[in-house]
């Protein structure tokens, strides 16, 4: 871990300012428009475009690295992340918010890309997991400590705006000043969503529906807040909560994935996060009980995620991991677009706030149902012959993915050399 850090701790740092910003900005548009009344319907769609933005850098990035490199993209593209921040408030108009929430999107993905891209670069073998367990801490203290930084002023003005775009501004200096070699950067062509639905059904399909329960969490949760009447310092700590679930409760989902069935361990996390939104949507009213239906949700949802991609690879060959990758993000960015805009329109039924808890609760049970009916379909996979689980988390790019990939692949083809080694001393 102390290699790690001595070796990324610039780029880590740089993330973490990063995520900072991007936290922020995603939470306070939600208690901002409603200043701003903007009704609810109208917020969803705001928060689904960072979604549309997500998908489509994700797409484009690398076509954009080729062509001019990792440092000119990671530059120009945090430069417009920290413009857009601040064009919010200058122009607080529902059309003009959601071409912003489409570029920071965009802009977003194509910075994860190439820092990821130098992650991976500056890490091997011996240090990829904890690497990638480092990016994943990284990215969620962001997420928690922007929830912090909007109790420093007020919504209504410009400060907590120009926050988050000097953090991103400033989170670019250590990353490039730090970084001397240029990653190499490699495509892969993705795999046909028939061929990934034909080798894992469950992976492709719980994907899709994950995805849109990470958007509601992610690009919801603040509006829920401000609809529900929570202060600012309540929807803060309310949307912090589900982050701090995620990493509490990431790793002993992990410890379990590797020595059970994981269809069953996927129908068991579904369960409880069901039981979650079920939770806030009667006892909501309740803020402690608010915050545990919080920490349940972000601590079921975002292993699953993790869960979902180590389950598609235990039925892939090394060599169509890869390839399978880019087909679950796009599955996963589909259902992420689409989460928003249906959470928006139940909320603004006469289910109003808990319109939010309920949807989150539908789609629980659906990836219940189905990976119930999965495990009738076909035998599982034996825990000897399952690769192992590394925590991801869902805000990660293809570049992430490949990189855990990379890390599952060496540390098989490792112990395979060792057993091969015991059995000759034998």
């Amino acid at each position: 871990m102390i290699q790690v850090l001595s070796s990324a701790w610039a780029l880590l740092f740089g993330m973490c300012l990063l995520m900072v910003g991007n936290g922020m900005q995603g939470t306070l548009l939600g208690i901002r428009g409603q200043i701003e009344g903007f009704d609810t319907l109208m917020m969803s769609i705001v928060m689904s475009a960072y979604f549309v933005g997500f998908l489509g850098g994700s797409r484009l990035a690398p076509v954009m690295i080729q062509r001019v490199g990792h440092v000119r993209v990671f530059a120009a593209l945090a430069s417009l992340i920290s413009a857009v921040m601040i064009l919010y408030p200058t122009f607080p108009n529902i059309i003009l918010w959601t071409i912003g929430r489409v570029l920071i999107g965009f802009c977003f993905s194509a910075v994860y890309v190439t820092a990821e891209s130098w992650l991976n670069n500056a890490a091997d073998n011996s240090n990829r997991g904890k690497a990638l367990s480092l990016y994943m801490i990284v990215q969620t203290l962001g997420i928690v400590i922007a929830q912090a930084l909007l109790l420093t002023a007020d919504p209504s003005g410009f400060v907590l705006f120009v926050i988050p775009s000097i953090l991103v501004s400033v989170a670019i200096t250590p990353i490039l000043l730090s970084i001397s070699p240029t990653p190499a950067f490699g495509t892969t062509k993705p795999m046909s969503l028939r061929q990934l639905v034909g080798f894992s059904p469950l992976g492709a399909v719980g994907m899709f529906i994950l995805g849109g329960i990470f958007s509601a969490q992610f690009g919801m949760s603040s509006v829920y807040g401000a609809e529900a009447g929570l202060s600012v310092a309540q929807i803060s700590t309310f949307v912090a909560t589900f982050f701090v679930g995620s990493v509490v409760l990431q790793y002993p989902i992990g410890w379990l994935s590797d020595r059970m069935d994981r269809r069953f361990l996927i129908i068991i996390v579904s369960l409880i996060g069901a039981a979650g939104s079920i939770m806030g949507m009667l006892l909501g009213h309740v803020f402690v009980l608010l915050l545990i239906a919080a920490f349940v949700i972000g601590g079921m949802a975002n292993p699953l995620y993790s869960l979902l991609i180590a389950h598609t690879n235990d039925f892939l060959e090394h060599d169509d991991m890869a390839a399978a990758s880019g087909g679950l993000l796009f599955l996963n960015g589909l259902g992420a677009i689409l989460g928003p805009v249906i959470t928006g329109w139940m909320m603004g039924t006469s289910l109003g706030p808990g319109g939010f808890y309920l949807f989150t609760a539908i789609l629980f049970v659906l990836m219940v149902l189905y990976a119930a009916y999965r495990a009738t379909r076909r035998e599982g996979v034996s825990v000897d012959e399952t690769g192992s689980y590394v925590p991801i988390a869902p805000t990660a790019t293809s570049v992430a993915i490949g990189f855990a990939q990379e890390y599952i692949i060496e540390s098989e083809n490792e112990a395979a050399e060792e057993e091969e080694k015991a059995a000759e001393n034998v």
